[in-house]
């Protein structure tokens, strides 16, 4: 399955910074692929954080907007 807008929303928004929440029926190595969140790229910004609740495990990501791709990375 691909990426759900409906699955996607906002927790938190301060000062140009993001937190956002997105749960699927997907597991969580689908959803962290580069380019899941794609399509709303210009929604996301470098520095944001997901909580991401995929089918069978839960994590907390920060997202690269790149000129071509939405990725997704392990916090620091």
């Amino acid at each position: 399955m691909a990426f759900q807008n409906k699955n996607l929303s906002v927790i938190a928004y301060a000062n140009g910074f993001t937190l956002w929440h997105y749960a699927a029926d997907e597991t969580l190595t689908t959803i962290t692929a580069s380019g899941y969140f794609n399509s709303v790229k210009t929604l996301m910004n470098t520095g944001d954080i997901v909580i991401i609740n995929g089918s069978d495990n839960t994590s907390i990501k920060k997202i690269t907007v790149s000129s071509t791709d939405v990725s997704v990375a392990a916090l620091s």
